[in-house]
């Protein structure tokens, strides 16, 4: 591996799965304004996932319904032509 190009700052964050509500904690570089208290009693950022392995259909086996709708019509607000 490149020496100087990997982050060196892992902390411990959050990840919450907003389909279904589970979290878990792991470590990232990514940053959050957002705290949640976890079940240590310490506080962590906390990164929002819109599907993680809990909800994805490969990993749970089962069709599960996404906001596709939902994630359209942000789009459409996003870059709707002003």
């Amino acid at each position: 591996m490149k020496k100087g190009i990997h982050p060196e700052a892992y902390k411990f964050v959050v990840f919450k799965d907003m389909s279904n509500g589970n979290s878990f904690l792991g470590r990232s570089t990514a940053h959050s304004k957002e705290t949640v208290k976890w079940e240590d009693g310490n506080e962590y950022p906390v990164i929002k996932l819109e599907i993680s392995n809990t909800s994805h259909p490969f990993y749970t086996g089962k069709n599960v319904l996404v906001d596709t709708a939902g994630r359209i019509d942000k789009f459409n607000k996003r870059y709707a032509k002003k």
